[in-house]
């Protein structure tokens, strides 16, 4: 992903729109599934996403003490902007997020390179690519679940419980 052409202050701001729009999505998703194990991995999602927040509004904190923190109504970078619909079926909510989660991975990697190599920042922005890539891993053995069962419309309420 080219971000040479965007401002380092404009690309924290799309970091952040990005993590607290994808907090806000795992937790709705949460609400719409009946299932217990994934409502815990969404929940899970939504506590990685807020702890990126925090990291990235520290650096923009450091590079920016002056300036307040406002966050764009519309991200300045070309990010995946997901949209919540009751309507939509969990596997295609899920799917979208993964298209967010692998772009996120992208955003971080190139984000990374404006630090010096090897630096706490620049070393925290590639593992949080590599998180980004685990959260892409997670939602699609979901989806690949959440298919096979929508197709046959199928759910057991005590499927997760244990003996």
């Amino acid at each position: 992903m080219d971000l040479q052409m965007f401002s380092l202050e404009d690309l924290l701001l799309a970091a952040l729109k990005s993590e607290i729009d994808s907090k806000a999505l795992y937790l709705k998703m949460g609400t719409k599934t009946k299932n217990g194990l994934l409502q815990d991995k969404l929940t899970f999602l939504a506590g990685e996403e807020e702890q990126h927040r925090l990291f990235v509004e520290d650096i923009y904190r450091n590079h920016f003490p002056e300036k307040p923190i406002n966050i764009p109504s519309t991200s300045p970078v070309p990010l995946p902007e997901i949209k919540f619909q009751d309507d939509l079926p969990m596997s295609r909510l899920l799917a979208m997020a993964m298209q967010g989660e692998q772009s996120a991975s992208d955003f971080y990697q190139s984000l990374a390179e404006r630090f010096e190599k090897g630096s706490k920042i620049h070393n925290t922005l590639i593992y949080f690519a590599d998180m980004e890539k685990g959260h892409y891993r997670i939602l699609e053995t979901e989806k690949e679940s959440m298919e096979r069962f929508e197709e046959a419309d199928v759910y057991w309420p005590m499927v997760h419980a244990g003996p």
